[in-house]
């Protein structure tokens, strides 16, 4: 049996178990993240996350993170997961007002914002949304026909769709354009309903994981899909099941601000 430390943490209800690098079985990542991201059988969370500090004061940052989805698949990046490692690392005693995180999307800054024992308020510079050479529309044909969407790269996929409500099978149509074949490496999905300049509501579909009650990148992608089409300006608030997330955009960059709580701590008994 392996004992794997860990603490968990959420942000606006996006869930993730935190370990450092150094305490986890490092040749079985994937069968260990799906095992104790299990809602059952496991801890349960929508991904794993390894933290790995640095010592050296000189380093370019503060501490490399690996991210893996709860299917044991590895992601580049979470815009909630990261604020819920610098939580991690705050309450571990590296409380500095930026820390510089290296994702699989390159170095983020993330600024703190608020801190109260265990709850934390992060805001993360997540750079530039990116699209394919062809252009940011496209337009996928699905089962049930014909749907346009908007498709960008936020540090990771991201397929946006503007709906004028939620009453459909939306976590179906995730499920398929997850998979869709214009998503070689797969994709995360977005359902967005405009309901001012400012405001927008928002449903996820993440991959690897199936619904989640929010999602960092998942709101950056949504907002900015909605500035490309006109139909939000910055600051952008993003309502999802799990409680708000404020979006800016400044100089191309997207800033993401949000909460991170940290709520259990404990041992995984792997392969028990």
């Amino acid at each position: 049996m392996i004992r794997i430390p860990f603490t968990k943490a959420h942000g606006a209800g996006n869930d993730f178990v935190l370990t450092w690098a150094n305490e986890a079985p490092l040749e079985r990542l994937s069968e260990a993240a799906r095992a104790i991201c299990d809602r059952h059988a496991g801890v349960g969370a929508d991904g794993w996350i390894l933290v790995r500090a640095h010592s050296d004061s000189a380093a370019e940052f503060d501490a490399a993170l690996r991210l893996f989805n709860a299917d044991g698949s590895e992601a580049e990046i979470s815009g909630n997961g990261t604020r819920c490692a610098a939580a991690f690392l705050h309450d571990s005693g590296l409380r500095k007002d930026v820390l510089r995180l290296l994702t699989g999307a390159g170095i983020k800054e993330v600024q703190l914002v608020s801190a109260a024992p265990l709850r934390y308020r992060f805001r993360v510079d997540l750079g530039r949304p990116r699209w394919p050479a062809g252009g940011w529309e496209l337009t996928l044909k699905l089962a049930e026909g014909e749907r346009q969407a908007v498709v960008l790269d936020v540090g990771n996929p991201q397929c946006a769709l503007f709906v004028e409500d939620f009453d459909f099978d939306w976590r179906k149509l995730g499920a398929e354009i997850e998979r869709h074949p214009a998503f070689p490496k797969r994709t995360n999905v977005s359902f967005v309903k405009r309901l001012d300049s400012h405001t927008l509501d928002v449903r996820f579909w993440e991959r690897g994981v199936g619904e989640t009650l929010s999602s960092g990148t998942g709101s950056v992608g949504a907002a900015a899909a909605a500035i490309l089409k006109g139909l939000a300006i910055s600051p952008v608030r993003v309502l999802t099941p799990g409680g708000p997330l404020e979006l800016s955009r400044e100089d191309e960059h997207f800033y993401l601000t949000g909460p991170a709580e940290i709520v259990a701590g404990g041992e995984f008994y792997f392969d028990r």
